[in-house]
């Protein structure tokens, strides 16, 4: 299916959509992102993360008009979630390969996807008790990846970097630095070296501890941005304890 329209020089098409589900799931047989492995395996096809059930539908309003194939990955945690039905379901769209910005700020840049997005906004409240402000954005769409390069105009106003991923080291976290890194030039804008934090390099344990220790906490998030400025201001932001 990826390399169809390729390999028929356009002539046939599998315009397909494989709806699955992940992210933030407990419990050893159904916890952990393969979306590293996906990205490399599948290319051709899209690979969209939304935040939530109405980004989910948006975007399939948006692939019916399309023709081409594409994996929606839906996370668990959006189907616990409480949300506001929209008044005009089924023609809404979510656009393919743009980031969304779900919130300003000016000393540093949080890219992630999907149920990581919560704890980052968990952690967002606690940093902004310490004088921080962070900008948080939506990946949404990992292929294709911010096709107006909205990061690098995000890091233009920060100088400062970090990718949250629940995917293993190397996964698609490496993926997001690298089409950062290669194709949008952020690094004349950084003043601190570009930070990764994902999941640990195992399966997590059963329940909800080995969740949190496997995975990226809200705990991990404040401490990776608080460490990056102690860095650079050793006196206003003293060594966490």
């Amino acid at each position: 299916m990826s390399t169809l329209h390729y390999r028929t020089f356009g002539k046939q098409k599998a315009p397909l959509i494989i709806r699955t589900r992940g992210h933030r799931l407990e419990g050893i047989w159904h916890s952990g992102s393969q979306l590293g492995g996906i990205l490399n395996l599948i290319r051709g096809v899209f690979v969209l993360v939304p935040r939530n059930m109405t980004k989910a539908a948006g975007f399939y309003n948006t692939l019916l008009e399309s023709d081409q194939p594409a994996m929606v990955v839906e996370c668990l945690n959006g189907y616990r979630l409480k949300e506001k039905e929209p008044s005009n379901l089924g023609e809404f769209r979510t656009p393919i390969g743009v980031v969304e910005t779900i919130k300003q700020g000016s000393d540093l840049t949080i890219v992630s996807y999907g149920s990581t997005l919560r704890i980052v906004e968990k952690a967002d409240k606690e940093l902004l008790e310490v004088d921080i402000d962070v900008e948080i954005i939506d990946i949404q769409s990992l292929i294709p990846f911010d096709i107006r390069k909205d990061i690098s105009k995000s890091v233009e106003k920060t100088n400062r970097l970090l990718i949250v991923d629940e995917d293993v080291p190397g996964g698609a976290s490496a993926y997001i630095l690298h089409e950062i890194l290669e194709h949008q030039d952020i690094y004349q804008n950084l003043d601190s070296k570009p930070q990764i934090l994902t999941a640990k390099e195992h399966r997590p344990a059963y329940g909800t501890d080995g969740d949190y220790f496997s995975k990226p906490s809200a705990d991990d998030v404040f401490e990776s941005v608080y460490n990056m400025f102690h860095e650079v201001d050793p006196s206003s932001f003293p060594k966490l304890r």
